[in-house]
């Protein structure tokens, strides 16, 4: 739960770098909580839970993506490949996947030393 909230703290943070399981938790409970809220919007007969809620963590899902790739070495511009439908979604799932550099990179220090 604290990487959720670690990165609900950096609402609108763009640089920096992000470790893979900071990425990965936070979608997943993203995902569990915005099914949750859709199956609560199911049984009032609205949408409106639902959508808040996307809207709100628009701003920390784009700068964690940034932060994430980042942590590959790899500018936030590479976000704009998932205009491209099969291709982009899956050129950055792979990047998503990737293990962060090793070494400190433009972007700042590996999170995985500085935690450790």
């Amino acid at each position: 739960m604290n990487y959720y909230l670690d990165v609900l703290k950096k609402y609108a943070v763009f640089s920096g770098r992000a470790q893979r399981k900071e990425f990965w938790m936070f979608s997943l409970i993203s995902t569990i909580v915005g099914f949750v809220l859709l199956v609560i919007d199911g049984a009032l007969g609205m949408e409106l839970l639902s959508g808040i809620y996307l809207l709100a963590i628009i701003l920390p899902m784009l700068g964690l993506s940034i932060r994430r790739l980042h942590d590959t070495g790899r500018s936030g511009w590479w976000l704009l490949i998932s205009i491209i439908p099969l291709i982009g979604a899956i050129t950055l799932l792979v990047f998503y996947c990737l293990d962060s550099t090793p070494e400190e990179n433009k972007y700042g220090s590996n999170p995985k030393k500085t935690i450790s």
